[in-house]
């Protein structure tokens, strides 16, 4: 961000902060890839970071750079050279972007950061509560670079997490630890993955209270800020630096809030957004909402990095209940009431879904959700034809035109 924010309003002053503390996160990894000095692990988002930084490995998230991808909008131009090689249009975006990239020599860090790219791992480490598509993602490099992959599979459409849940996955955990031992050379400290886990708390807790400021009225800040902030609660949990950055910004929040400040000037409409964020069109879709009035002050996307399980005195049974109580891993019936406790705490009168062409895991509008959800709550709801990084599935004139009638009817 420059001289303006994501909502189009004035930036937080965290904005500093924070992109000294994804510089030096990228830094760090490119250093000890580079020069051997601590293993690297890439691990998907949603993965066990705690029990890798627990035994010494740095991680990397190739989600994070997938979301990069996007951004910069480098991900529409590079995605045809995995197309190319046989992967196909219509699987995860985040994978075709960033395998392309990678054969293309070509990443946002090189212009970012000055790095080559992303940093070569020493184990890949997965977690198919997002979705199929991390594994053979991860797969893909384990075959290019002869490096283990290991994966950890979780329950999927689940409604009341159960206890054979949890111990399924929680002894998946556990047996993560002896080729994780082998591959970092370092034996496994329970104190250590207890420290881990309690950070990861305290950033889950600090993020979620920064999230709910957006409750108030007007909303002190808007997803379009979330989707940027968020980052440390992505890469950096289980890191004191995290629950650092954190406090600080739950504080600039406050004050915002103490000033009546207010993201979209003459805020007339607060809405909801489930599904991934368009990437490369934040900016303009942020101005949009912004013109309108409108407000949209939660997400499912957003709060996906809120584990309230995380509980350092059971430490691979409580990540194994946090993962598995992911959202996207959950049945039509939970995601439905999670949807209206959030339009019913943060005030929405309306409901935006994202339907991104190639991530049906994180696209909730395919089953008739947003025809039920405006019967049982009374209120509007619009679905955005689009992607998550490829910018050929997403037409802006026709999202411009969709917006502006949706917000009339909210008008009337």
């Amino acid at each position: 961000m420059s001289d303006k924010g994501q909502g189009g309003a004035s930036p937080l002053e965290a904005r500093k902060p924070l992109k000294k503390l994804m510089a030096g996160h990228f830094r760090e990894l490119d250093e000890a890839a580079r020069t051997k000095s601590r293993p690297v692990a890439w691990i998907s988002s949603v993965g066990p970071a705690e029990l890798l930084l627990a035994m010494g490995f740095l991680v990397y998230y190739p989600e994070n750079h997938g979301a990069m991808l996007g951004a910069s909008r480098m991900a529409t131009e590079v995605i045809p050279r995995a197309n190319a090689m046989g992967y196909s249009p219509d699987i995860c975006s985040y994978l075709t972007a960033d395998v392309g990239a990678y054969l293309s020599g070509r990443s946002p860090l090189q212009n970012a950061y000055g790095l080559e790219g992303p940093p070569r791992p020493d184990v890949l480490v997965f977690n198919t509560n997002q979705c199929r598509d991390v594994q053979d993602w991860f797969n893909y490099y384990g075959r290019e670079w002869s490096v283990p992959v290991l994966g950890v599979h979780t329950h999927r459409d689940v409604g009341p997490v159960k206890n054979h849940h949890i111990e399924d996955i929680a002894t998946q955990l556990r047996e993560l630890v002896p080729p994780l031992e082998e591959i970092s050379g370092r034996g496994f400290d329970f104190d250590q993955l207890k420290r881990r886990v309690r950070l990861s708390r305290e950033c889950t807790d600090l993020w979620k209270s920064c999230l709910e400021e957006s409750a108030r009225l007007p909303s002190p800040w808007t997803f379009f800020d979330h989707t940027i902030y968020m980052a440390p609660a992505v890469v950096m949990r289980g890191r004191d630096a995290a629950v650092e950055f954190y406090r600080d910004l739950l504080a600039e929040l406050k004050t915002r809030i103490g000033e009546k400040f207010a993201a979209v000037p003459g805020e007339r409409h607060r809405l909801y957004w489930d599904g991934m964020p368009v990437w490369g069109k934040l900016r303009s879709l942020a101005d949009l909402f912004r013109t309108q009035g409108a407000a949209i002050v939660a997400s499912t996307y957003c709060n996906s990095w809120i584990y309230e399980a995380f509980d350092p005195e059971a430490p691979f049974r409580s990540m194994a209940r946090a993962y598995t109580e992911l959202f996207i891993v959950r049945d039509e019936g939970y995601k439905e009431e999670y949807i209206r406790e959030h339009v019913e705490r943060f005030k929405v009168d309306g409901i935006i879904f994202h339907d991104a062409k190639t991530c049906p895991n994180n696209s909730n509008n395919r089953y008739g959700m947003p025809e039920r959800l405006r019967e049982e709550l009374g209120i509007p709801v619009l679905t955005i034809n689009g992607d998550l990084n490829d910018l050929r599935c997403f037409s802006e004139e026709q999202t411009k035109t969709n917006v502006e009638a949706f917000i009339e009817q909210l008008d009337e």
